[in-house]
């Protein structure tokens, strides 16, 4: 058998490339693939080659082919149906961690059933809202807390609609593009330009992976409030101000990340219980306003340049397969 895959071939190069798959063993599921995400800010940073050396091992997604910098394949975000495998899941749509390939062979552990209620291209987003899941875990926001989510991207807009079911809770979402109100109001939370945002802010979540995004974050934050930092900036450095009144008010900065299931509840759930409380969550049709772009999967070489150079902006990029 053989498949079409997206690969990363040098900083800004990408082709699609036919690759050989292994004979499935015992356990095993064929997936043919309808739909992939791009996770537009990690698979950027990615396309543009701007992994740190020292964070590529732990960089890498679970069914990456070759290595970082590249030439590699690269992605996370795919939906598909299991065309043979254990007859639990044969015929069923399933989520996988796996790259922008037409069809693949994994261990049936690895994929987890849509659930019924969630259609195909919306399931896209469970790899986003199991993010939003650790990032709140790590959180911990209260009943009646007012919340900032910095950067409504993907992750942001996803951790600012599950916020927003706290009861009580005040849900910010604050970004530079004033395009992203109608979104945050699809999502059922108020919007604002950095310059408007609300102050004195019981916790403040950063997504939008920007210094500036940051140093607004903390100016938001109340006499000892928390800031948590859930972008990822590669290679690039940041600069904030740590001078003023971050000492006196006594503000916390402390960051979120996917890779490990968040301590507050890594003695109880596994990367499994995330990932199926997120495809569970993905029944709210609210998450649509994430989906703002579709192509064909032959475009997608242009797609992810155009992404990668910010010349193609919106929120969740989805690649049809279905003809592949």
């Amino acid at each position: 058998m053989h498949a079409t895959a997206f690969w990363v071939d040098g900083p800004s190069q990408g082709s699609l490339r036919e690759v050989a798959l292994s004979d499935p063993a015992p356990g095993d599921a064929v997936v043919r693939t309808l739909v992939t995400g791009i996770s537009r800010g990690t698979e950027s940073i990615v396309f543009r080659g701007e992994v740190p050396a020292g964070e590529r091992d732990r960089m890498r997604a679970p069914f990456q082919d070759g290595e970082l910098p590249g030439p590699v394949a690269y992605g996370y975000l795919n939906v598909g149906v299991v065309e043979s495998g254990p007859a639990e899941l044969a015929g069923r749509t399933v989520f996988t961690l796996f790259p922008h390939q037409s069809v693949f062979v994994v261990p049936g552990s690895a994929v987890s059933v849509v659930p019924d209620g969630v259609p195909t291209r919306r399931a896209v987003l469970a790899g986003a809202v199991e993010t939003a899941v650790n990032i709140l875990w790590d959180a911990a926001p209260l009943v009646g807390d007012r919340v900032s989510v910095v950067g409504a991207g993907m992750i942001g807009c996803a951790v600012a609609r599950l916020a927003a079911g706290i009861p009580g809770a005040d849900v910010e979402l604050v970004d530079i593009d004033p395009s992203k109100a109608a979104v945050a109001e699809g999502l059922g939370v108020a919007f604002a330009a950095p310059d408007t945002a609300a102050r004195d802010r019981d916790l403040v979540i950063h997504t939008s992976a920007s210094g500036d995004g940051l140093q607004l974050a903390l100016d938001l934050a109340t006499t000892e409030g928390e800031v948590i930092e859930a972008s990822w900036f590669g290679d690039r450095p940041v600069s904030v101000h740590l001078g003023g009144a971050f000492h006196s008010r006594r503000l916390t900065v402390r960051s979120s990340q996917v890779g490990m299931v968040a301590p507050r509840r890594r003695g109880s759930r596994s990367t499994h219980d995330r990932l199926a409380l997120a495809l569970d969550l993905l029944r709210d049709p609210a998450f649509d306003q994430l989906l703002t772009g579709e192509s064909s999967w032959r475009d997608l070489p242009a797609v992810m340049a155009a992404i990668a150079d910010g010349s193609a902006p919106g929120l969740c990029h989805t690649i049809d397969w279905s003809d592949a």
